[in-house]
């Protein structure tokens, strides 16, 4: 009779114990957002001094706060489905799923291609991501769908630490709004650039890898994967009128390129242009405008490509609501204090990251989660004479590390897979143990 387990079978049993009670016990996005404003509800009447009245009232009122940003991110997921599904890109994607010869190599370089394309941009990462999946899957079916999904999300965990990391260009932003605080600017090369980003994203990457292809190892997939194929086909019909002729013309494309390319360059020539979430927006619609043969072809992929939205725009409200609750009654000042109080120099970065992961669960947007935390931060840095670049980083990186537990963003990856959140945050919690020890211990000991 066998009376010991191998630590092979017991690492087996700890992966699969995850990831059932994730499949099994994990609700949908939208329930999960509705019982976390009930958390921070009762959160915020017992450590606050906010009435019931009052927080029903900061709810309400904050409801409507992520408008403009739910449009920018509506339009992130929109048009970088939009490159993603063109015939050219689709077309790189196809011969990138056929270059690996063995599981591994199919695990690896699902997780770098996602890593890389997060770290440049994040709204483009999460459409590419799940696009690689996709692709993958069709080409390697011994490979399970779940953990190819899971490990496309994961990539997201550097985006905080890239080029498109909000606290750090906001911190490096003239005139911005935590520079009273910070009493100067942080350049990127402290931040973005600094060897210590540099040692946690080479890190990440080696240990999220080696996990990776450790689970591939031990994954049990009993999901049936039904991939949808693109619908997206040019098919002319004979053109008889002038609007018809129009809208197959590629005049139009070139219009439409023309006039957003003459306004960056007059942002450019102005001294103007910066690189935000607008501008991003307005690259990624010119170069799905330039990807598509004419304009009707590019209007069939955006209207396959909003229905993907759904789920996303009826999240935004709750969320802006907890952030609402949370903000008006100093819930985050509470939160975020407590950690300053039992710190010292040492372990003040490292549990400004960890406070920074656990609002991140609430507040589930980098830059609104600075507004509220960078207050507390900085005269905790100033106090433990902690530098500002290092606690601008722990923020980011707490930020960005829970989204591994934060379904909120894994919504467009889910929605292009055809999966559910359960179907992946097993694999996921898992890398959320993994990066969370790292990157505590590089904080702590740079």
């Amino acid at each position: 009779m066998k009376l010991a387990l191998t630590e092979e079978e017991i690492m087996k049993k700890i992966v699969l114990f995850f990831d059932a009670i994730m499949r099994n016990y994990l609700p949908d996005p939208f329930v999960i957002a509705v019982i976390l404003t009930y958390v921070v509800y009762g959160f915020a009447a017992i450590f606050t001094d906010s009435s019931p009245l009052e927080i029903s009232t900061y709810w309400g009122d904050g409801l409507w706060g992520l408008l403009s940003f739910m449009t920018q991110m509506s339009l992130i997921l929109l048009s970088g489905f939009v490159v993603a599904s063109s015939k050219p890109v689709k077309g790189a994607l196809t011969r990138l799923a056929q270059l690996p010869t063995n599981s591994t190599q199919v695990i690896l370089t699902t997780f770098f291609v996602s890593s890389l394309a997060c770290w440049v941009n994040w709204g483009l990462g999460l459409v590419v991501s799940a696009f690689v999946a996709l692709e993958m899957a069709k080409v390697h079916k011994d490979v399970s769908f779940r953990l190819l999904v899971a490990i496309s999300y994961m990539g997201f965990v550097f985006w905080h630490g890239g080029l498109s990391g909000s606290i750090p260009l906001v911190v490096s932003t003239p005139d911005n709004f935590s520079q009273e605080w910070i009493g100067s600017l942080i350049p990127v090369s402290e931040t973005i650039f600094s060897s210590m980003n540099f040692i946690i994203i080479l890190g990440l990457l080696i240990l999220l890898g080696l996990m990776a292809v450790f689970l591939n190892k031990r994954s049990d997939d009993d999901v049936t994967v039904v991939i949808e194929e693109s619908s997206l086909k040019e098919d002319i019909p004979e053109l008889k009128t002038a609007s018809e002729r129009m809208d197959y013309s590629r005049l139009v494309n070139f219009a439409v390129l023309s006039l957003g390319v003459s306004y960056l360059y007059a942002l450019i020539f102005q001294d103007k242009f910066s690189f935000n979430i607008n501008t991003v927006n307005l690259f990624f619609i010119l170069i799905g405008v330039f990807l598509y043969p004419n304009i009707k072809s590019y209007l069939r992929a955006v209207d396959q490509g909003s229905k993907k939205l759904g789920p996303i725009l009826v999240q935004y409200p709750l969320y802006a609501g907890i952030m609402g609750i949370i903000v008006k009654t100093g819930l985050v000042n509470e939160i975020s204090s407590f950690f300053v109080s039992i710190s010292t120099e040492k372990t003040y970065p490292v549990l400004t990251f960890l406070s920074a992961g656990l609002v991140n669960l609430f507040v589930p947007s980098g830059g609104g989660q600075w507004a509220v935390q960078a207050p507390i931060v900085v005269k905790g840095a100033q106090a433990l004479g902690v530098p500002f670049s290092k606690v601008i980083m722990a923020v980011a990186w707490g930020d960005a590390w829970t989204n591994l537990a934060q379904p909120f963003w894994a919504i467009p990856v889910l929605s292009i897979a055809g999966l559910g959140a359960k179907d992946i945050m097993g694999y996921c919690f898992m890398a959320l143990l993994v990066s969370g020890v790292f990157i505590s211990t590089v904080l702590f000991f740079f």
